[in-house]
């Protein structure tokens, strides 16, 4: 087995990118807002999940029409409810994160793969896990 050095530590201003990335997200799903989704996403992002043992995944000319059509918490007086749960850097252009929100009755455990490209962290890929029964509140 090889030898592995440790990744170098994140810079500042690309955590702090990346949490307004996040927010940005955050904001986007609660607005239910495809456009704002499409300026984190890159174009050939990948979305997929397990449904029950079948893999499902979309690109995003497929999922972004299908978050427009949502009918958005914001618009029904519903409160945000998310959190940033971690950010792993594996070097200076790509990023993991690890976050939970909360919309329309399910608790979604989201992990967003970035890579920071022509100066810009995009979302790549977003794996995630739902639970449709209530579940505790993301902020406490």
């Amino acid at each position: 087995m090889g030898t592995r050095t440790a990744p170098p530590a994140a810079r500042a201003e690309d955590f702090q990118a990346i949490l307004d990335r996040m927010e940005l997200y955050f904001d986007a799903f609660h607005k239910s807002d495809a456009r704002q989704l499409a300026t984190l996403f890159h174009p050939r992002a990948l979305y997929a999940f397990a449904d029950g043992d079948a893999l499902k995944q979309l690109d995003m000319a497929t999922y972004l029409p299908i978050v427009a059509g949502r009918p958005a918490p914001a618009s029904q007086g519903k409160a945000r409810d998310d959190r940033v749960l971690s950010i792993e850097f594996a070097g200076p252009r790509t990023a993991l994160v690890k976050a939970e929100c909360r919309l329309a009755g399910r608790h979604y455990l989201d992990f967003l793969s970035f890579l920071r490209l022509d100066g810009r962290w995009h979302i790549i890929a977003k794996v995630f896990h739902v639970d449709t029964e209530e579940v505790a509140p993301c902020r406490t």
